[in-house]
């Protein structure tokens, strides 16, 4: 059975590009890049026994969310009842169907199959483990495993969640709202899927389902501009340079293989960022929502929407709706330009770990100013009620998810070894293996 336990298992950093010895990692464990600080793999206590506990528990909480009500909203003796899958249905009734598609992948379908799939390939690991299964993997199960990594950040249940608070406290002092069964089992979910993804590594897990494959002419200490390896980025495995113009594969993934090309990342993510400041245009001008009382059609904007709570006293709902909607995907846009237009210049390896840090920020945040969408959905299928009150989604509804997309997009394609533009010899000789507890790791940080 593979494991980290040989003392020659290479991999190559995903952020600098720095090939490492990767060390045997004990229950609680990380491997951290000794230059860049990247995690490199991570070893759970009860690794086989805990993701597939709480995979499972997940998935019962999702069946209980999407099978009861989930809220209900009243006012004046009418009243109206959802369930989860209700708010993308309304969504669709009103002509935004691809919002309704990203509200049932992001939230529903993809976290379902992501779930699904952490079950099928640990449990299959943890029989490799134990000698049960002694057959080569499959193709068909080493497509999972790729997928798996690719769906990874596209969960947005605990973003969804934010959104149905913060819809709540909106639309509490119009009417009484009420909480259903599945809003708690929705809850309880959200947790457990946070925790579920947290203890996917796929580098461990490759390591347990296929050994690495050696590769003659690498060594601890070679990078990207070493020009003699291509590392995937799906398993960690290192690869022969390919021939030019060939369309190479992992030689254990079967995954498509990006050589280092600074041009190519760049056009991409330049393209992608460009498309999301055009979409930022009418996300902003036009309305969010459309709100009809009494026959009186009045449409609200983004910012619209912010001053509105800050008057009627919501100060904490008005603070985030501005920081998910308006300085988040500004900021973002920004930092993104701003590392585009500094990437590949020749700096300190300080200058490149503080860019990396930025870096990273930008990827995190970035998913959160989906709140706003997830508010629109909730509150579009909840508010219907007749002639007296409804909301409807406005035409920025689109343009704004499309700005959070195209930034995500842009920032996943962005290559970040651009910031490492030479491989000093000092950065040579730190090839020695990193291997830290939780602690230890705290500490480093």
């Amino acid at each position: 059975m593979s494991d980290q336990s040989s003392p020659d298992v290479l991999v190559g950093c995903e952020e600098c590009g720095l090939v490492t010895v990767l060390p045997p990692l004990a229950g609680g464990q990380k491997a951290l890049c000794p230059r860049c600080g990247h995690l490199l793999a991570k070893h759970i206590s009860l690794p086989f026994q805990r993701p597939l506990a709480y995979g499972i528990a997940s998935l019962i909480m999702l069946i209980l969310s999407v099978s009861f009500p989930f809220m209900s909203f009243s006012v004046q003796g009418i009243s109206q009842e959802i369930t989860l899958l209700h708010a993308a249905e309304m969504l669709s009734q009103f002509r935004n169907s691809l919002l309704a598609a990203l509200l049932l992948l992001t939230v529903v379908i993809l976290p379902a199959w992501y779930l699904s799939t952490v079950l099928y390939l640990y449990w299959l690991a943890g029989r490799r483990y134990q000698g049960i299964d002694v057959q080569p993997v499959t193709a068909f199960q080493k497509r999972l495993c790729r997928m798996m990594s690719v769906a990874e950040p596209w969960l947005m249940v605990d973003v969804f969640l934010i959104g149905v608070l913060v819809s709540l406290i909106k639309i509490s002092s119009l009417a009484d709202v009420g909480l259903g069964m599945s809003f708690w089992a929705f809850c309880i979910y959200t947790l457990l899927v946070v925790k579920c993804v947290s203890m996917v590594d796929r580098t461990w897990l490759w390591l347990q389902l296929e050994p690495m494959v050696p590769v003659a002419g690498i060594s601890p200490g070679d990078c990207h501009h070493s020009i003699n390896h291509v590392s995937c980025h799906c398993c960690a495995q290192l690869n022969p340079l390919p021939e030019p113009g060939s369309h190479p594969r992992c030689v254990r993934c079967h995954g498509r293989l990006h050589p280092f090309n600074p041009k190519q990342s760049l056009q991409r993510s330049w393209a992608l960022l460009i498309a999301a400041v055009i979409f930022f245009v009418p996300a902003n001008l036009y309305s969010m929502m459309i709100t009809v009382s009494l026959g009186k059609e009045e449409g609200s904007t983004i910012m619209g929407g912010v001053i509105l709570l800050w008057q009627l006293g919501s100060y904490p709902i008005a603070g985030v709706i501005f920081l998910a909607s308006i300085v988040i995907p500004l900021a973002k846009m920004l930092a993104l330009g701003w590392l585009y237009v500094n990437a590949q210049q020749v700096g300190s390896q300080r200058q490149a770990i503080l860019q990396l840090k930025l870096y990273r920020i930008t990827e995190l945040i970035g998913r959160w100013s989906m709140i706003d969408i997830f508010v629109v959905a909730i509150l579009v299928a909840l508010v219907q009620l007749q002639n007296l009150m409804a909301i409807f989604p406005g035409p920025a509804a689109l343009s704004f998810a499309c700005v959070v997309i195209l930034t995500m997009l842009s920032a996943i394609t962005f290559d970040p070894r651009l910031f490492w533009v030479e491989n000093r010899p000092a950065e040579r000789a730190a090839n020695a293996t990193t291997t830290l507890t939780q602690q230890e790791e705290k500490l480093h940080e």
